[in-house]
């Protein structure tokens, strides 16, 4: 195996990968006393098949030239981005208790400039693929064959900058984009079809000239499948992954509420075990 390939060679490695995930960012989360495990969770099976199937990258040299790019631009799913990151090998997995502590690499939202592996600044909404769409032009300019791979959230795409950055992907023929939207239907406070409606999504994305799949976000075989499959050339490609806010934890499921709450020590043993026992 070359040293950029990615880890896993089976779903079930990467459901593993997804559970280490899901727990890493949890205990990241409850040390610091700040964090968004909501999204954290229905975000971390699509992280784990992006660095356990996906993408090829190298940890021992972040900015390995030909390495495929990965935009969070929810950033505020940061400790689920860096308990990736630290699984990949891009950090000490002990550097994970720093989080949003002083003079940490691991800031509350993504820094370029601080955390190996991480490609921009992600936190105010809208501006992740905006910046994917200048990465993939600046490869097709490079003549280079590495891709581009950009995580939104649902309630992000409220925001005017992604429709412009659709609209003009679509313009420039960027098959070599792919969106990914965490389709939790919750953003801060409410769902997004209460606070400014989405639906149909997917067929927006076609009407943009996007390539697009709805799929089952915690379906890893799936959407490793999925993100496998060969483009369509001159067409970027859009995946709607329905998801649960709270994945996996029955205190937290569904709810808005954790969208930013920090779970009690009790909370923390609890979601562990629902987590460990359905994966048992």
């Amino acid at each position: 195996m070359d040293r950029h390939d990615p880890p896993c060679t089976t779903t079930d490695e990467i459901t593993d990968l997804a559970l280490r995930i899901r727990i890493g960012s949890l205990q990241t989360i409850a040390n610091a006393g700040l964090g968004h495990v909501g999204g954290d969770f229905s975000v971390s099976d699509i992280l784990a098949v992006l660095y356990g199937g996906i993408l090829r990258v190298d940890p021992s040299d972040p900015q390995w030239p030909d390495r495929d790019r990965f935009i969070m631009s929810k950033g505020h799913a940061a400790a689920s981005l860096y308990t990736a990151l630290a699984l990949r090998g891009f950090l000490p997995e002990s550097e994970l208790a720093t989080f949003a502590g002083p003079h940490s690499r691991l800031g509350g939202h993504p820094d370029r400039s601080k955390t190996p592996g991480v490609e921009t600044n992600t936190g105010p909404l809208g501006h992740g693929l905006p910046v994917g769409v200048g990465m993939a032009i600046g490869a097709r300019m490079k003549g280079a064959t590495w891709r581009t791979y950009v995580i939104v959230g649902d309630g992000e795409m409220q925001e005017g900058s992604n429709w412009e950055a659709i609209m003009y992907a679509a313009h420039r023929g960027l098959d070599n984009l792919t969106l990914l939207v965490d389709r939790n239907r919750l953003q801060q406070g409410a769902g997004t079809e209460e606070t400014n409606a989405l639906d149909p999504l997917d067929a927006k994305l076609r009407a943009f000239g996007w390539d697009t799949t709805v799929l089952d976000g915690h379906d890893v075989g799936t959407l490793w499948d999925v993100l496998r499959q060969p483009v369509i050339p001159g067409t970027p490609r859009a995946i709607v992954a329905e998801t649960v806010k709270g994945k996996g934890v029955s205190f937290m499921e569904g709810l808005a509420a954790w969208h930013h709450r920090v779970p009690t020590d009790e909370q923390v043993d609890q979601a562990i075990a629902e987590l460990t026992g359905a994966r048992s």
